[in-house]
């Protein structure tokens, strides 16, 4: 059965900021139909950065190999570790993040994750669809990013599970700051019957 309040976790990020990018990002989510039940901008803390961007060892191998990869493409020296180069990408996104204000929100409605993902596109804005977020509005890579040792900026963060989006959003909101509400176009996307509609 479909989940008509599934919950998913957005971050603009400073470069969505800086870009003002920030309406258009939103009306991109609001006309699928999804609710924003949550919406702030904020200076994120570094310790929180962290947390949300957690990730296990095998995860910095794996990009650390292909930091490797870019490098040796470029004919640039191999310093460290693939781990190593892995963890910076960490690092790097930590300062990133923790540069300008951000928008936070949390959107709502059926198949709220997946509808997100579609909407902002795959990580690199080089390689993600024409019609996504990051596809129409930037032309970052990961090898320009690995070859300037700066995180990639494409734009906004996205929950990627519905039990990522529940973790993040109780990591950066408390209960207060989501609102429960109505909007009248739920009876259009949700209701069975349409009633009501006629006069």
């Amino acid at each position: 059965m479909a989940n008509k309040k599934e919950r998913t976790f957005v971050i603009i990020k400073p470069d969505g900021v800086q870009r003002t990018l920030v309406g258009e990002i939103i009306k991109r989510f609001e006309r699928t139909g999804l609710k924003i039940t949550s919406l702030k901008l904020a200076m994120l803390d570094t310790d929180k950065v962290s947390q949300h961007y957690s990730k296990d060892d095998a995860w910095y191998e794996k990009k650390g190999a292909g930091i490797i990869a870019d490098r040796e493409k470029n004919n640039l020296p191999i310093e460290k570790e693939a781990i190593e180069y892995g963890k910076d990408i960490i690092r790097a996104l930590i300062k990133f993040m923790t540069s300008g204000p951000v928008v936070v929100m949390v959107l709502e409605g059926n198949h709220a994750v997946a509808v997100v993902k579609k909407i902002v596109g795959s990580t690199e804005p080089a390689t993600s669809d024409v019609g996504t977020i990051r596809g129409d509005y930037t032309i970052e890579s990961y090898s320009i990013a690995a070859v300037d040792d700066r995180a990639v900026r494409n734009l906004i963060h996205c929950s990627d599970e519905p039990e990522e989006a529940e973790r993040e959003i109780a990591l950066w909101l408390t209960k207060e700051d989501i609102i429960n509400y109505r909007l009248v176009q739920e009876q259009i996307l949700y209701d069975v019957n349409l009633d009501g509609i006629l006069e």
